[in-house]
């Protein structure tokens, strides 16, 4: 298992970013965002609107997929 961030654009409150997770990190990402029946981006950017401002978008998205998973 490669263990290196893998870049990915995502469109929030209609503007292009890009996030770098490792590639687990992105198929887990996509299967509860599938699993809650909600788009990728329209995740990402529930997250984006609820995280704090101190803590990057990836690192919030990395937490919430290992919250998720520990349910």
């Amino acid at each position: 298992m490669n263990g290196r961030p893998v870049k990915h654009s995502l469109t929030l409150k209609g503007h292009r970013t890009s996030v770098s997770l490792e590639a687990a990190f992105w198929e887990a990402f996509r299967q509860i965002a599938h699993d809650r029946g909600q788009t990728l981006n329209a995740l990402a950017a529930e997250l984006d609107a609820t995280r704090d401002g101190e803590v990057g978008l990836a690192s919030a998205i990395r937490v919430f997929v290992l919250q998720t998973l520990r349910r």
